[in-house]
């Protein structure tokens, strides 16, 4: 009864993480559209990929891990092709930086844990090393959306949040950590509960600030007034620089001045010299400023945003 529960519970499981490995299809449709990978970036699938390769060869050598390595073997292949898309229609930095990664990442720590545990490990204690290794690179994916909360908390909004990532990434962990605890795997079951904890949180938050008014500073904003400001104080400061007379600007009067329209002139005619040097170099930084305030929501960089299509770039795995 047990284990045919465990198979039941494994199998939603295995629907579930399908569907948050497919999630990405849509995505990539547009840069095969644009030719181009835009403000994308290929470090989630990456990552991704090393994650279900690591937990593939965890099941391979787990009694009964047939679950495990079907779909985290349907993932790797994903991946690898999502990556492959990524290498084809990205920049040249961005693609030198994807194939470093790739060749560090997925063949050279990979390969290495593989070889290690194979050569150098024997018996139970194989499953104990893998299951640490993939234990760990399991709870730091489902951390990753702490950035995501603290945005929600900061601004009292839900703008920034993923809701369906969010939710899939609590059923995802919720369902493996039924099934973790159904066949007593550990490995699984703690990383999973994390993710299931922290789904959860994330869930509350949204419920909590899904009605409140939206914020009238945008994150985005910040900047471009902070820039107003200064070019406010810079025009009265050139104002002010003006009007001021300097000892060395101050020169001896020739004989035309004289007192018109029953003005009293200054004595001698003296006048005063437009401090040149400071109002010279002050009009030069007002094209940097002009260019600050002409940017626009998504040309400044923050640790969590929308992608220029307005999609969060990011991706779950099992």
């Amino acid at each position: 009864m047990d284990l045919s529960l465990s198979f039941i519970v494994g199998l939603i499981g295995n629907v579930i993480s399908l569907l948050v490995f497919a999630s990405p299809i849509g995505t990539f449709k547009r840069i095969l559209v644009k030719k181009s990978t835009a403000n994308y970036k290929s470090s989630p699938y990456i990552s991704t990929l090393l994650s279900t390769s690591l937990w593939t060869f965890y099941g391979l050598l787990k009694p009964g891990g047939t679950l495990i390595v079907t779909i985290n073997g349907v993932g790797a292949i994903l991946q690898l092709i999502y990556i492959i898309l990524f290498i084809v229609f990205a920049p040249k930095d961005k693609k030198i930086k994807s194939i470093i990664a790739l060749a560090m990442l997925n063949i050279g720590f990979a390969g290495v844990v593989i070889a290690v545990t194979l050569l150098a490990i024997h018996g139970s204690l194989r499953i104990t090393v893998v299951g640490v290794v993939c234990a760990v690179l399991t709870i730091g994916m489902y951390a990753s959306p702490l950035t995501a909360i603290r945005t929600v908390i900061k601004m009292r909004s839900v703008e920034y949040m993923p809701l369906f990532l969010s939710l899939f990434m609590f059923l995802n962990a919720g369902v493996w950590s039924a099934y973790s605890f159904l066949v007593k795997d550990f490995f699984m079951g703690i990383p999973n509960g994390v993710g299931f904890v922290l789904g959860l949180g994330q869930l509350i938050l949204y419920a909590i600030y899904k009605n409140k008014p939206k914020p009238t500073k945008s994150m985005d904003q910040v900047k471009p007034e902070i820039d107003e400001m200064s070019l406010a104080h810079m025009a009265i400061g050139l104002s002010n620089e003006m009007k001021k007379p300097k000892v060395q600007d101050i020169e001896a009067p020739n004989e035309s001045d004289k007192v018109k329209n029953g003005t009293l002139a200054i004595t001698k005619g003296m006048s005063l010299q437009t401090p040149k040097s400071s109002l010279t170099r002050q009009l030069s930084s007002i094209p940097g400023l002009l260019k600050t305030l002409s940017l626009g929501p998504y040309d400044v960089n923050y640790s969590f945003s929308r992608d220029k299509d307005g999609e969060i770039n990011g991706i779950l795995d099992a």
